[in-house]
């Protein structure tokens, strides 16, 4: 029997949810016994590859970029797990909508005394993804099978959610958690 393929993806967010993982702590080597890492910030697979059984995407999507690796990682993926409250909601990293593009690169990168030491700096050109005029939550731009909220996931919940998946069924979530934990 060959094993699951497993991606996991970090987009807008803090990496909190990736370290949530690794609190499962034994329960993570059970998980890997069963699994291919095929793509991970903790493997080191330069692309995306073709059909992947699970990708598990912590953060929201901000930057062009944002959304080309999301819909890439939607058209190679049969189930799409959407972790964490950045991926859910847009939570922290959607603070920026309120604000113009053009007015949070003028604050970062001109107005920023601290990041320039000199009252100024310049704009950096390619070497950073266009934004995207607000941050979203995966589920606005691609269809999500799994939703798992939480600032991170509890990794109780993170083990449930893969061992039941691992196991062929859909996690129900309505006893394990809710909005808000």
């Amino acid at each position: 029997m060959s094993k699951m393929k497993i991606a996991t993806v970090w987009l807008d967010g803090c990496s909190g949810c990736h370290m949530s993982m690794f609190d499962m702590d034994e329960k993570l080597i059970d998980i890997l016994e069963k699994v291919d890492l095929v793509y991970s910030p903790l493997v080191d697979a330069k692309e995306f590859p073709e059909g992947v059984d699970v990708t598990v995407i912590e953060g929201g999507v901000g930057s062009e970029e944002d959304k080309h690796m999301l819909e890439l990682i939607r058209a190679r993926t049969h189930m799409l797990v959407s972790y964490g409250d950045c991926a859910v909601t847009g939570n922290v990293p959607s603070l920026r909508n309120r604000f113009s593009v053009d007015d949070l690169i003028k604050r970062s990168y001109i107005e920023n005394v601290s990041a320039h030491g000199d009252g100024g700096g310049n704009v950096p050109g390619d070497a950073v993804p266009r934004l995207l005029p607000v941050e979203r939550p995966l589920h606005e731009v691609v269809r999500v099978d799994v939703f798992i909220p939480g600032c991170p996931p509890r990794p109780g919940l993170t083990y449930f959610m893969l061992k039941e998946l691992l196991e062929g069924r859909m996690p129900d979530l309505k006893e394990k958690t809710r909005f808000g934990l």
